[in-house]
């Protein structure tokens, strides 16, 4: 899959293979992916359960850590975008929340319900569009002038199908991971990279056998109360003339790849130093206030993950319905820090 090539005494271009850390990179990526997409497929259920109770929490703070390191210790002209993303991501997490749980308090009608959702839909749209505003007026500059219209489109759309809107978030949220990846692949393994980005073309292919052999599948058995959620979560109440089985299948390989790249991959390129070592974290420098709030933040995180473990040994069903609504946190969250990558 990777070739390159040097000059030989002749002249001649002769092929060679890649160096031993890059072939050992693209070698995990691959075993990862491919064990990902057999276990989805053969246990879907059983993989969801375990990937979310190992994962779910421990992959939160470590992002949570990463972040933290991609904020520049003074503002400045960055302020109104910083300010503005921090808004963005409390308010719609909070409304996010409160949809569901004021909804089932009020008995909403299915009408009242769909223009919240897609309300809020709306709100992300306009707040995505303008931190793309504010990050295009900042060094390096982009004309991102076209993104108005299709926010515009997007918004229409929202309308239109407003729960298919949320669960493309759901499938489309996994790949957020992989764009980050990438990025910091460009700025600290850039040999890595082009090894990264043909194996990333194995995802389609393994997305594609895996519907292949699941298309016609019977659906999940079983009507208990766990399995119903996590279908439901992968949008078989919505989308049901496919098989859940396929659908859970596809979630789960997306997320666990997901839960992969935080928790091995970008750890491995991009943090520099111990998780622990917040010294080295560009805003604990602004003063001794900050780093004491930040690593108390840290220390909080790791006592959520602790509680989060002993909700879903205590009531898996419900600690999983909770953690999937606030943790629209850490989506929305990613959305300014990948703009600054850009």
């Amino acid at each position: 899959m990777f070739s390159f090539a040097v000059n030989s005494p002749s002249g001649d271009s002769v092929p060679h293979a890649p160096p031993p850390s890059q072939r050992a990179f693209a070698v995990a990526l691959l075993s990862v992916a491919g064990i990902a997409c057999l276990l989805a497929g053969w246990f879907p259920v059983g993989v969801s359960i375990v990937a979310v109770f190992l994962f779910a929490g421990p992959h939160n703070w470590i992002e949570a850590r990463y972040l933290m390191t991609r904020m520049p210790p003074k503002w400045g002209p960055l302020r109104r975008f910083f300010l503005t993303g921090i808004a963005g991501v409390i308010g719609l997490t909070a409304s996010f929340a409160s949809i569901s749980w004021v909804g089932q308090w009020a008995n909403w009608s299915p009408t009242t319900y769909l223009i919240a959702v897609a309300s809020w839909n709306t709100a992300l749209v306009v707040w995505v569009l303008t931190l793309v505003h504010w990050r295009s007026q900042q060094n390096p500059r982009r004309d991102w002038n076209w993104t108005v219209p299709v926010g515009l489109f997007l918004i229409t759309l929202t309308w239109i199908w407003p729960l298919t809107w949320d669960l493309g978030l759901v499938y489309l949220h996994p790949l957020l991971a992989l764009w980050f990846l990438d990025r910091e692949l460009r700025t600290h393994r850039a040999e890595w990279r082009s090894a990264y980005r043909s194996c990333l073309l194995m995802v389609p292919v393994l997305l594609g056998i895996l519907w292949w052999q699941l298309y016609d599948s019977p659906s999940l058995p079983g009507n208990d109360l766990l399995t119903s959620r996590i279908a439901a979560h992968a949008g078989a109440e919505l989308l049901s003339g496919i098989s859940s089985r396929l659908l859970v299948a596809t979630h789960v390989f997306l997320e666990v790849l997901h839960y992969g790249v935080w928790v091995a991959m970008i750890p491995l390129v991009s943090l520099e130093s111990a998780a622990w070592r917040i010294q080295d974290v560009p805003l604990a420098k602004r003063s001794p206030r900050w780093k004491w709030g930040l690593s108390m933040f840290l220390v909080f995180g790791a006592m959520l993950v602790l509680v989060l473990w002993a909700g879903f040994f205590l009531d898996y069903p419900l600690t999983r319905d909770i953690y999937f609504t606030v943790a629209m946190l850490h989506v929305l969250a990613e959305i300014p820090f990948l703009l600054r990558l850009l």
